[in-house]
């Protein structure tokens, strides 16, 4: 029985679907996994089930005689002020700006209005989600002034949908396979890095950069499924042929 149903005509169909798809299946599974992942981490957020998870990780970064000062020598410190302003808007909105530029010279246009959409998108989502949950920041000493709520932090949300869209474009003109894994490399670690420097300035909760993260890196994957599959199409200019 389970020989004739291997043989049938709708087992080859959906085996055939299936291994044709399976690129866009994956990220389809992965987006929704991370889109979970936010809810569960608001949704703990809102009950206080992270207070103590944040408060550890916080105090990692604090002199525990007094909470108020960061660990860490000045250059330290100043080191993080520089790091974290990657993730900020005026950093963000001249690079996409740039690349934006770019691929419109490159008559990529359908490509530019992708990433385009994608990080307005992103932006617009991370203001509304923050103004929404409107957490409250960290009682803590900060070195910079901050204007918006606490929970999703806008930083890991907005580099990880930044970075990570413009690593998929440069994965996908990469003419080798090491230097497709070290342009998704470099889009993560640059990610991360903005995200943890928002926990060393005591600017957020971990769970909210987390919740960042999460978010932020579903978006650009969606993003990024989305011009994968208009490509296919034919809607949206395919990356160049590697020589």
């Amino acid at each position: 029985m389970l020989q004739n149903f291997i043989r049938s005509r709708p087992y080859r169909a959906l085996r055939d679907f299936v291994k044709a798809e399976a690129l866009l299946l994956s990220g389809i599974a992965l987006v929704s996994g991370l889109i979970l992942g936010f809810l569960r981490l608001a949704d703990e957020m809102l009950e206080g089930e992270t207070e103590a998870f944040d408060h550890a990780i916080l105090m990692l970064f604090r002199d525990p005689a007094d909470i108020d000062q960061v660990i860490g020598p000045p250059w330290v410190q100043e080191m993080v002020r520089d790091v974290t302003a990657l993730g900020s808007f005026a950093f963000l909105g001249l690079l996409v700006a740039g690349v934006v530029i770019y691929l419109v010279m490159a008559r990529m246009r359908g490509m530019a209005l992708l990433v385009l959409v994608s990080v307005l998108g992103g932006t617009l989502l991370s203001t509304l989600l923050k103004m929404g949950y409107d957490r409250p920041r960290p009682d803590l000493a900060t070195s910079s002034h901050q204007f918006t709520a606490s929970f999703p932090s806008g930083h890991a949300m907005l580099s990880a949908v930044t970075f990570l869209t413009l690593g998929a474009i440069l994965a996908q003109v990469a003419p080798t396979r090491a230097l497709r894994i070290f342009a998704i490399g470099a889009a993560i670690f640059l990610t991360l890095i903005v995200g943890i420097s928002r926990l060393y300035m005591g600017v957020h909760f971990p769970s909210d950069v987390l919740a960042g993260w999460c978010l932020g890196a579903a978006w650009a994957l969606g993003c990024s499924l989305i011009a994968f599959w208009l490509q296919r199409r034919g809607a949206v200019e395919p990356p160049p042929e590697n020589s």
